[in-house]
């Protein structure tokens, strides 16, 4: 039943964007915030003609027969934008896979020992697909922040959000710059990997290069702890080769000061086209009172999401490392 609901809603979401698409004579992913605007508001925009008007109502109107849950509006929503991001130019204009997401959850709450409120922050937001993943599943009521400087990702971000009935604070600005929120508890984000073009900003960071343009997956961990509280979690998505890069050396020292490395999941080799864009799932503790290196990180090779069984032994394995591991939030 509720694979159906994702194919009805991506159905309907489809058709609409694709309506104004034709219209508009503009690209998917621009379209589809004005589709998801549409849906969220129940009417069709007046800067649209009379009959795109009238096709777009019939199709709200069976759309607004069937009430979806916000996992069923974040995987339809997710097909839509991976349908717009199909031969995409922009590299960032990429989506966590759902395994991922579904993987952090289970980290995230798998690190939480309380009952309260926990406060969340992902600095690279894009569509808000792996945030809002993490908010489906979590356990704690959740305060949320978001930071994205592409505005189409953003829109589609904040609109994702609001039909799911998220809340989140999102911010429209380059990620690397300061920001006016408190420390939270967690951060979650799939690390943007390239190089950094503002130097100036850069300079501020212990991780800057000392020369040319510095690694903005480096600058993004540098930031992530920076504001996260002291005993705060992060858990990223990054590229393989992040600890045998030309400036691995200075990240290396700087974790050291700053973090425990808490674990490195890395994911299935068969998930990816080639070796060189592999990536692995990084757990860091910033250091904090109190706070101890893992006797024995959790160090996890993971088998094909395909192969059942060898997950669930997997799964079972990582259950057990966390019950002797005593750093949680509480």
């Amino acid at each position: 039943m509720e694979q159906s609901n994702v194919e009805k809603l991506f159905k309907c979401i489809d058709e609409v964007t694709e309506i104004i698409q034709s219209a508009k004579e503009e690209i998917y992913l621009e379209s589809l915030i004005l589709s998801l605007d549409i849906l969220l508001s129940d009417e069709a925009r007046d800067e649209l003609d009379d009959i795109t008007k009238r096709k777009i109502t019939k199709l709200v109107q069976t759309f607004n027969e069937v009430e979806f849950d916000a996992e069923t509006y974040r995987k339809a929503i997710g097909l839509s934008i991976l349908k717009g991001m199909k031969g995409a130019a922009q590299p960032q204009h990429l989506m966590t896979p759902d395994t991922v997401s579904l993987l952090i959850s289970y980290l995230v709450n798998k690190l939480i020992d309380k009952k309260g409120q926990v406060t969340i922050f992902d600095p690279a937001s894009g569509t808000a697909n792996l945030l809002t993943a993490v908010l489906n599943q979590m356990e704690n009521p959740v305060k949320a922040y978001a930071s994205e400087v592409d505005q189409t990702l953003i829109e589609i971000a904040v609109l994702n959000a609001n039909l799911q009935r998220r809340e989140v604070s999102f911010y429209h600005q380059d990620s690397l710059r300061p920001f006016l929120i408190e420390p939270v508890d967690m951060v979650v984000t799939d690390l943007p990997v390239g190089y950094y073009p503002d130097d100036v900003t850069a300079g501020e960071y212990q991780l800057k290069s000392d020369e040319g343009h510095s690694y903005s997956h480096h600058l993004f961990i540098e930031q992530s702890l920076k504001y996260l509280k002291d005993s705060g979690f992060f858990v990223g998505v990054i590229p393989e080769f992040l600890f045998e890069s030309d400036q691995s050396d200075k990240l290396h020292a700087f974790l050291h000061e700053k973090a425990h490395i808490v674990g490195v999941i890395r994911l299935p080799e068969t998930s990816f086209k080639s070796k060189n864009q592999a990536k692995s799932v990084l757990i860091l503790q910033k250091k904090g009172k109190g706070t101890k290196e893992p006797k024995q990180p959790l160090l996890v090779q993971l088998p094909s999401f395909k192969n059942a069984r060898a997950m669930a032994d997997i799964v079972e394995q990582m259950n057990q490392w966390f019950t002797s591991y005593p750093n949680r939030i509480k």
